[in-house]
């Protein structure tokens, strides 16, 4: 990866880590403020304040702080230090409990209402979205054997209507997740419809690292376009190797490529193997030679060098479609596409911790920078869907009910609920300890996680 591309990744990165951080400390914030608690410091990140500044009647302090992985909001507390008598009643500690539990839960919950929000913009503006049109499935997998046939379009997955590929891969690894056979709508080219019934109790789900739709024999429609080069990305092998837009594939190690899937294909078998690749390019031929990089993708490396196909409007309007809705009807599918995603986060957590599910699918933040470069050169609204979905997974990992996190002060307030008083402070220091250790734990499984992919490449 060049310097350029580095830049570009972790310039992703700080500005998806922190909008996500921002809004977080908003919510407590503007709560306590509501709640009438004074707030002392809005700290992004932790450590040393690098800047700092005070506003407002109460001079909060607004701080960036030299570690950036995080922040706080600091609100005057008896517990960590003397408080004048005239603003006691504005400690936290001096909060009923429901005032107490409202400020901890609204930095969760602000996440949570950045991600609707953020689907609201996507939904109402409108995004080009591939249609479920599947190919012809391997023979003897279990797409081939339920029937699936070259070019049928997905309608619905056991009962729920899908439009796009995003929708059709969601409903389907969640009947994957729950082990259950998959009942497609399918209507082929003649506008049959059909059902496809496809058995799923062969594919292993312990790791979401595969993938899943192909494991079955399903996969997207891929039209018969000319190996002609549409695009080169900046940096890559092709960029590297003299390809340029236009060009025409004719072969590749002396075997004529008559499609852009057989080129692709071709490409993807030979991971970090040099090739010989014949172009004809404004009526001269050309020989040049590359090595495709190895990636991997659904559990497997597959070779790649950087290059997308000719633009051809009428395959565009067979596989895409425009998702536009009004303001409600987007509020609506958006808040439904955060809760459905919260409640699946929570269920993979669940079988993560009863050895159900792989602790591989745990990401860190190599990972997630990666991803956050991939979706913001996809486009602003690739990189809008990626703050949408970490911002969920940020809002329900805050609530799980460990000690040092929001869901774990949430739970010492329920229990001082139950109790009748609140917990003591050597309950309390015991488990925050606790909190630190699993978040370690945690940590340390995000990292390996994260050397590992970059090992296996």
């Amino acid at each position: 990866m060049s310097s350029g591309s580095l830049l570009w990744y972790i310039g992703a990165f700080a500005v998806a880590l922190g909008i996500l951080v921002v809004v977080h400390e908003l919510g407590h914030y503007l709560v306590a403020r509501l709640v009438g608690i004074k707030v002392l410091r809005f700290s992004v990140g932790f450590g040393k304040p690098l800047l700092s500044r005070r506003f407002g009647a109460d001079g909060t302090e607004w701080a960036l702080a030299a570690f950036p992985l995080g922040g706080y909001v600091k609100m005057l507390d008896e517990r960590e230090g003397p408080v004048p008598a005239e603003e006691a009643h504005r400690a936290f500690n001096r909060q009923s409990v429901l005032r107490r539990s409202l400020v901890v839960a609204a930095g969760p919950l602000a996440n949570l209402l950045l991600a609707v929000f953020l689907y609201w913009l996507l939904f109402i503006h409108g995004v080009s979205e591939i249609r479920p049109v599947l190919s012809a499935p391997p023979a003897g997998s279990a797409a081939a054997q339920a029937g699936v046939e070259d070019g049928e379009l997905v309608r619905g997955v056991s009962g729920v209507p899908v439009q796009t590929m995003q929708e059709f891969r969601w409903q389907l690894m969640k009947r994957i997740v729950d082990r259950l056979p998959v009942a497609l709508e399918v209507q082929n080219r003649r506008g049959d419809i059909f059902f496809r019934v496809i058995d799923t109790s062969a594919v292993d789900v312990g790791s979401l690292d595969a993938d899943f739709a192909r494991l079955l024999g399903l996969s997207l429609f891929h039209p018969r376009l000319q190996p002609v080069i549409g695009v080169v990305a900046p940096d890559s092998v092709a960029a590297a190797a003299g390809l340029r837009v236009d060009d025409f594939v004719a072969s590749i190690d002396g075997k004529p490529m008559s499609t852009w899937s057989d080129m692709a294909a071709t490409i993807r078998d030979a991971p970090g193997k040099p090739i010989a690749m014949t172009v004809v390019r404004g009526g001269m031929t050309y020989e040049l030679r590359l090595v495709p990089k190895a990636e991997t993708e659904g559990g497997q490396v597959v070779g790649r060098i950087g290059v997308g196909a000719r633009d051809d409007p009428e395959t565009r309007a067979q596989l895409l479609i425009e998702v536009r809705l009004g303001p409600m009807a987007a509020l609506v599918k958006a808040a439904d596409q955060t809760w459905d995603t919260s409640i699946f986060s929570l269920r993979m957590i669940g079988r993560m911790l009863v050895g159900e599910q792989s602790w591989k699918n745990i990401s860190g933040p190599v990972t997630i920078a990666d991803y956050a470069g991939q979706s913001a050169r996809l486009g602003i609204d690739q990189f809008l869907k990626f703050l949408a979905l970490i911002s969920i997974s940020l809002g329900v990992l805050n609530l799980l009910p460990i000690p040092i996190l929001d869901g774990g002060h949430l739970l010492y307030h329920l229990i001082e609920v139950i109790k009748g008083s609140p917990l003591s402070e050597r309950a309390m220091e015991v488990g925050q300890h606790i909190g630190v250790g699993m978040l370690a734990l945690l940590m340390a499984f995000a990292i390996f996680n994260d050397i590992n992919r970059l090992i296996s490449g």
